[in-house]
């Protein structure tokens, strides 16, 4: 069984056909998606899907890419959403420092924020950072994170940024570009990170891994990520399978 810790099924690219999306998932058995909403849209989408399929459950914030527009009604929806039996985690947020939307001190605001809120509801986070991370990890740090743990999403730094992050009760969470032929980092970090520390995500519709990059990624496509780490590391498909389903079911509490 595969569990994908991460993915966008709540985006405009599956209007059209998401029942077949989520059959493929089923055929390559996958058992559990957790569908991040981050923003009004995707949450509300995100809500929707976990009424409409028993194996979906919801993230929920705000993107730091679009930290400008969220409000303190916003952020006390997500307060509100966090209650529901199907909510898991809160995110995903963090800090974003390729896109300039969100000017850098409104993005670090914003994550504060969110990482109070969780450990308010007692829900774990998940993580986005793109060229941020010695901010990142400060953040979390001084916020005291490791209360309420979580996922960096799409792991792609050094290993010694991982071992940071595991110490404050994160887990790392890799996704379709350890699958790249160039991705030299995460096919080296990967094989170093702790069983039990390691989860895996598609992040679909974006990151679509090898042999379909290039194409919209989708849930089914998990599998080619724990092939890739199972190869790398020299164990099964199945013990990756196994041990990735069992730690995220424990990280968002989900007992089936």
């Amino acid at each position: 069984m595969l569990f994908d810790s991460h993915a966008h099924l709540n985006a405009i690219q599956y209007e059209e056909d998401i029942v077949e999306v989520i059959q493929r998932a089923k055929d390559e058995k996958v058992t559990h998606i957790v569908v991040v909403g981050f923003d009004r849209d995707t949450i509300s989408k995100a809500m929707e899907l976990t009424d409409q399929y028993d194996m979906i459950y919801a993230a929920v914030g705000w993107h730091p890419v679009d930290a400008i527009d969220m409000t303190d009604e916003d952020l006390n929806w997500i307060k509100q959403l966090a209650s529901h039996p199907k909510v898991v985690a809160i995110g995903e947020m963090g800090l974003d420092y390729y896109w300039d939307k969100s000017p850098k001190d409104i993005q670090k605001e914003v994550f504060r924020k969110q990482i109070k809120l969780a450990k308010e509801v007692k829900l774990p986070i998940i993580i986005h950072n793109r060229d941020a991370t010695e901010d990142v990890v400060r953040i979390l740090q001084e916020e005291n994170a490791s209360e309420v743990g979580g996922i960096m999403h799409c792991f792609t730094g050094s290993l010694e940024v991982a071992k940071q992050c595991m110490d404050m009760n994160f887990y790392i969470s890799f996704g379709g570009p350890v699958t790249f032929k160039n991705a030299k980092k995460p096919k080296e970090v990967v094989k170093e990170i702790p069983m039990d520390r390691l989860l895996i995500e598609t992040d679909c519709p974006y990151l679509t891994p090898h042999p379909f990059r290039g194409k919209r990624n989708e849930p089914s496509y998990v599998k080619y990520v724990a092939e890739q780490i199972a190869e790398l590391r020299g164990v099964t498909l199945e013990e990756v399978a196994t041990k990735t389903s069992d730690n995220a079911r424990k990280l968002f509490g989900i007992t089936r």
